[in-house]
């Protein structure tokens, strides 16, 4: 499993020009699965984006977690994170999931943030979205359950 994320002042996603998810300040998260990944990979991935220590204490210092400011998670499926462009023009995504194994990890992922007390918005899995939101800091990170 491979997350994208990025520190937001907030963020949205549309379908077909309707909003479909959108949060304040929070975590703005590219969900990627690719084939072995298991349930367990989806709770490893979501304890450790929660309480990643990214968020500036009153020194202006990452110190805080998600939890700690209580701030909310905008996660869009993206299997494109799986694309492989060492070869060629056109990236390979052989390494993505198929939809249904991607589907099931991807919900059960969702699933393990909102257990955590985490407002979680999401965006439609297998479709066009439009993705907006506004990079705070910028902080980006990637994070991988292998």
């Amino acid at each position: 499993m491979r997350v994208v994320l990025q520190r937001a002042k907030r963020g949205e996603v549309r379908v077909e020009g309707n909003v479909v998810g959108r949060i304040d300040k929070g975590l703005m998260l590219l969900v990627g699965v690719t084939h072995e990944d298991t349930v367990e990979d989806a709770a490893y991935v979501a304890d450790k984006i929660v309480n990643l220590r990214i968020f500036e204490d009153e020194n202006e210092k990452m110190n805080h977690s998600l939890l700690d400011v209580g701030g909310e998670i905008l996660s869009v499926s993206q299997f494109t994170l799986y694309g492989d462009c060492r070869k060629g023009r056109r990236p390979n995504f052989m390494d993505a999931a198929k939809p249904d194994h991607a589907s099931e990890i991807y919900e059960a992922f969702n699933g393990k943030l909102r257990e955590k007390g985490i407002k979680v918005e999401t965006g439609e899995f297998g479709a066009m979205m439009e993705v907006d939101f506004i990079n705070d800091g910028p902080v980006t990170l990637i994070v991988e359950s292998k």
